[in-house]
């Protein structure tokens, strides 16, 4: 069995990107797959070293045979993937991996045939996501993390950013659990003032202050990352303000980096899916420095989960063409 100095050490000697497109060393996390088009990858670091990715894959998205897969890095090489989420003649969608403080995974998921109709369920693992449980299906209209990872709260909850998208309408919201997922609250709206199909797919982080803010994905009409707050660990939130940086309607991810900054990774452009970018905040977002290119050639990369590990890299994966999902390591020094 591989041990956790081993899988540290393995990790700690992967290529880490020190240029744009051109001199993108990162790799993908399978060259082959059972299906030809995949889409909206997560990751998580795993209790004993290593990561576990997931993504949704199949003929193409909406299509009924779109499942959940996963690979996981256990120190030399990512695992073939492995189907572990379906709902027979139905598409899958959206996971979102989290670990729990006693070391257990949740992967969330959505299935329905499409945003508007789709449903949220989740699947719990107590070996590092080798086997999972039965799905639990949430109570409609509840789907807890609608992309991105969620973050714990002050009291140990899982605070996690999610969106509803209805007729006319897309809004952010947080849904709150304090038992693991068993039972939710929900908080908000979030709303870009004057714009009802606004902003969905939150990404949270927590300021140094102790505030809590999200980053949005938001429609052309907006055209801007935007911005919103929270004083009170996630119960009620300002509306969201646009920041600098320009959006086309894709989704992002940031997290707070262990030196205190901020990194989002996202498509700087106001449409189109290229390039996909790093931008850094020292001030908690209110203020960003864009960085470089993960990808600018032609072509969709889109999608991006980042995470920080214990050893203090960097690791993000995103949506490559469609066709594969592509992992890339980051030293923190070099952003």
């Amino acid at each position: 069995m591989t041990s956790r100095r081993d899988v540290l050490k393995a990790l700690a000697a992967l290529p880490v990107v020190t240029a744009g497109s051109g001199g993108n060393r990162g790799g993908f996390i399978f060259e082959q797959a059972p299906f030809p088009s995949c889409h909206a990858s997560t990751l998580v670091e795993l209790d004993g070293g290593g990561l576990l990715a997931a993504w949704f894959g199949g003929t193409h998205e909406k299509a009924p045979d779109v499942a959940i897969w996963t690979a996981r890095f256990d120190g030399g090489s990512w695992s073939v993937p492995a189907k572990v989420a379906e709902e027979p003649g139905i598409p899958t969608w959206n996971p979102v991996l989290w670990r729990e403080a006693a070391g257990g995974l949740i992967l969330f998921y959505k299935a329905g045939p499409s945003p508007q109709t789709w449903s949220g369920f989740l699947k719990r693992s107590r070996d590092g996501g080798r086997t999972w449980s039965e799905a639990e299906l949430l109570p409609a209209g509840l789907f807890g993390p609608i992309k991105n990872k969620p973050i714990a709260g002050l009291g140990g909850e899982i605070v996690a950013g999610t969106s509803v998208e209805s007729y006319r309408a897309w809004t952010s919201w947080v849904d709150i659990s304090r038992d693991g997922g068993r039972t939710w609250t929900r908080h908000g709206p979030i709303v870009v003032p004057g714009v009802p199909k606004g902003n969905i797919q939150p990404s949270l982080w927590r300021c140094t202050d102790g505030r809590l803010r999200m980053v949005v994905r938001t429609t052309e009409r907006v055209g801007r990352v935007c911005l919103a707050e929270s004083s009170d660990d996630g119960r009620t939130w300002s509306a969201a303000r646009a920041t600098s940086l320009p959006h086309p309607n894709a989704g992002l991810d940031a997290v707070k980096l262990a030196d205190g900054r901020v990194l989002l990774v996202y498509n700087h452009t106001p449409s189109g899916r290229t390039p996909l970018n790093l931008a850094l905040s020292e001030d908690d977002g209110d203020t960003w420095r864009v960085r470089r290119a993960l990808e600018d050639g032609p072509g969709e990369y889109s999608y991006p989960a980042v995470i920080q590990a214990r050893d203090g890299r960097v690791h993000v994966s995103y949506t490559w063409r469609r066709e594969r999902i592509k992992h890339v390591v980051l030293s923190p020094a070099e952003l």
